[in-house]
Parts: structure tokens; sequence; C-alpha cells
């Protein structure tokens, strides 16, 4: 498994404890053991990140009351279930109650393996999902993922917090690669439907029939409601919006006519027709479009973002290196500037590409960032590149990153930075405040 899952075990028998503990430690999971039921609930509450593996019979608490309050504190917990011989009418009992599975002893240890491999599969899925919607629910966390302190995506960010608020349907365009798509997810977490359905579909992943039938209906027995339904009172996303065909284009369009206003659905379009000869204007009755685009949103290409490049290097090149358990790159001041430089024809997603390839490449111990964007530059299509800077921004854009990264190294600690840049106190403040690093982000 890519992450470390913890597997809770409890029995009171030590022998048992210890020998589930060492079989499923050497399949990468990250044990605890408990000697009772009530010692692990110490431990073990809602959210808890991981399985449980409980005896049924134990002295005090047994594990099917066990089983009960760990359920009514997270009833998606995965809780396995050890049986004696004989016991299966209460395991059997135990799965109505809502337990994982159960295993009977003596049980094979792969099997073992094997059930706790699924549940904590289940758990990483059930975690994800609600940080996904806390994430969404205040905004906090998908804002954050807009990283970049260039003018540009300060407007950006105040531009999603304004239009956020606003009743109208919403066109975002930009370039591949930019992040549309999070930013439809921030504009519905900023805004008064945050706690409604967010719906998403491709109009560019299903013909015309199958696309029409998703998004109005009939879907089909047990398939659910059609999109537009689903996302009532919530808010509906529409990627590739240039391939919705001309007869989904007019039932839209009604749907966006009966509701009135203010909507009570929301719609968010997504363009990536941004080719010269493929203007939206072109491809949508104007009706339709004019709805659409009552208020608008032009994500910036990264070319144009200047610091931001570095900035977002270093972010995925340190959350790779992480994954990888290796160290990230240690950019120097001709790969920063090669950075800087790039055209970057696929944007936020070919860097964040580049940025793992180089953690990879650092861990063997060849290979350059220059050929890495050489490479991959090759093989998209071309971009225009903006003028080129003053000396003084790519100097400045450099020395910021490496203040920030050596701080981030040494956790905030103002000595060991001074004498790893070899920068007296003061200077070092001085150029902290210049670029708005702040010691108490690193502690």
């Amino acid at each position: 498994m890519a992450r470390s899952m913890k597997v809770a075990i409890i029995d009171d028998e030590q022998d048992m404890r210890q020998s589930i503990s060492q079989w499923l430690a050497l399949s990468g999971f990250e044990t605890e053991c408990y000697a009772s039921a009530e010692e692990a609930l110490k431990s073990v509450s809602a959210d808890f990140p991981g399985v449980v593996i409980s005896d049924i019979k134990m002295p005090g608490m047994g594990g099917m009351t066990l089983l009960r309050r760990l359920l009514s504190m997270d009833s998606s917990l995965p809780v396995i279930m050890i049986t004696g011989h004989g016991d299966v009418p209460m395991a059997v009992e135990a799965m109505r109650l809502g337990a994982y599975d159960f295993l009977e002893k003596p049980f094979d240890p792969d099997r073992m393996t094997e059930l706790a491999k699924r549940a904590g599969q289940a758990r990483r899925i059930t975690l994800d999902n609600r940080a996904l919607r806390t994430e969404l629910g205040d905004g906090s966390g998908v804002m954050k993922r807009l990283v970049g302190d260039s003018e540009i995506m300060q407007r950006l960010r105040e531009d999603i917090l304004d239009l956020g608020q606003a009743d109208g349907h919403v066109l975002i365009d930009g370039e591949t690669g930019t992040g549309k798509t999070l930013v439809a997810h921030a504009l519905h977490a900023v805004g008064p439907r945050a706690g409604r359905r967010f719906v998403q579909i491709s109009c560019a992943a299903y013909d015309e029939a199958r696309l029409t039938a998703l998004l109005f209906g009939p879907v089909g027995e047990g398939a659910g409601l059609p999109l537009v339904e689903e996302a009532r009172g919530g808010t509906l996303c529409l990627e590739d919006i240039e391939a919705l065909p001309p007869g989904a284009q007019a039932r839209l369009l009604t749907f966006i006519n009966e509701q009135g206003s203010p909507a009570e659905t929301r719609i968010i379009a997504i363009c990536n027709a941004h080719a010269a000869d493929r203007m939206l204007e072109d491809l949508l009755r104007p009706d339709l479009y004019f709805r659409l685009a009552a208020l608008k949103v032009t994500l910036p290409p990264l070319r144009n973002r200047g610091e931001d490049i570095l900035a977002l290097f270093t972010a995925y090149g340190e959350q790779f290196a992480e994954e990888y358990g290796c160290d990230a790159p240690v950019i120097s001041a001709q790969e920063a500037a090669q950075l800087l430089q790039a055209p970057w024809p696929g944007n936020v997603r070919q860097l964040i590409n580049i940025a793992e390839r180089a953690v990879l490449q650092n861990r063997r111990g060849s290979g350059s960032i220059a050929s890495l964007l050489m490479a991959d530059n090759e093989a998209s299509e071309p971009a225009v590149t903006t003028e080129g800077k003053p000396l003084k921004d790519y100097v400045e854009a450099f020395e910021k990153m490496l203040i920030d990264n050596t701080m981030r190294r040494h956790k905030g600690s103002i000595v060991a930075v001074m004498e790893e840049l070899c920068l007296p106190r003061r200077t070092l403040n001085e150029k902290m405040a210049k670029y708005g690093l702040q010691r108490a982000d690193y502690l």
C-alpha cells in the first residue's frame, strides 16, 4: 500500500496479539496492540485512520459491546471480528450490527492480510471523502490549493471570493492545465451553495444520446436522477462545454430559463476551446452563451505567473519527495532561470509532471531539470512566451525561493539559515520582510 495504514489489534491473549501484529507489520501495516476493549477505546475514536481487528470473547467488555461502541462513534469504521470455533452465529450477529467481516480461529494469515488490505482501502476512501467534504464545506482548503503570490493570482482569488457569493452562472476558460476544475470547486466552496451538491460531468466524454439522457433523463431503471435534478439547489459543473450538442444546448437553455432569477441551481461551464479558430461564441447558440457567460473567469497561463512557478515547483517537489521517501531536488540559480523562462504549454499540469520526474531523477542521482523541460516542451504544442524580464526580477525570484526552502528545511531556525546562507541577521530579516516570509510559518 502506498501509505501505511493503521491496524488496532484487540485481544486479551498476548501471543495472539503479537502474532497478528508481526504478520501485518510484514505486510506494511502500522499496528497498535491493546489487551482489552477498555484500553482500546482510549485511543480508537471517530476518524481513526485505520482498521480494527478484535476478538469477540474477552474478559470485561466483550467484542460485541466494543463493536457497538465503535460503530456508534463512527459507523464507517471497518471492524474485523475474530471468533472461536462454534461462535459463527455470534459472528453473523456482528455482521448484522455492521462489522466489516469476521475470521474464525484458526485462521489463514494470508486471508487476514487480504481482509485488512480491503478494509484499509475502504477506510482510506471514506476518510478522503470526509476531508474533501470538509474542505469544500468551508472553502479554506480548496482556496489554499490556488498557490501563488503573484499579482495575477491574488486578483484571481479575490475574483473567486466575489463571484462565489453571486447568483449568476459562471463561465471559466483558459489554457489546458491551468486549474479550471479547481477554480470551479472553489467557486462552489466559498458560496452560499457550499453545503449542497456539486455535480460534475464532461460534455466531451459521451455521445449525444447518452449525454442528453444523463443530464435530463430518462437515465434508466436504478440509475438515479438526471444530473439537473441531482444538482438541484447546488452546482452543476459542465466541463468541455464547447462539446455540448445542439439538442442538449436547447434543453439546457430551457432548464436555465425555467429556474428564473435568482437561479436555484448554479451552472459553472468550463471551456477548453482556446484555439484561435475555436471561439466558444461560435460553438454555442448565442442565447445560451450569454446566459452561461453572465460571469466570467479567465485563468492565467503559468508562463505569466512569474515567481509562482518556483513556489509551485518547490511545493510539488516536496510533496513527491515525501511520497517517494527521498530528498527533493535542490534547484540551482541556472535551473531556476530555466523554470522561469520555460513556455509551459501544459501549464500547472505540466509543472506537476516535471516536478515528480525531477524527484525520481534526484533519487537516482542522474538527469537535470533542463533535460526534462526540453523533452517536455518538444513533445507539446508550442506556446507563446512572454517578453523577457529584467535580470533583477529573476534574481529576486531565486533569492526568495532559496530563503523559503532553507527556512523550511531548518524549520524556522534563524541561526541555521544565517549560517547556511552566510547572511547577517539584519540582512536576513530585511530580505524576509521584503518577500513577505514569516518565521512563524516554518515553526
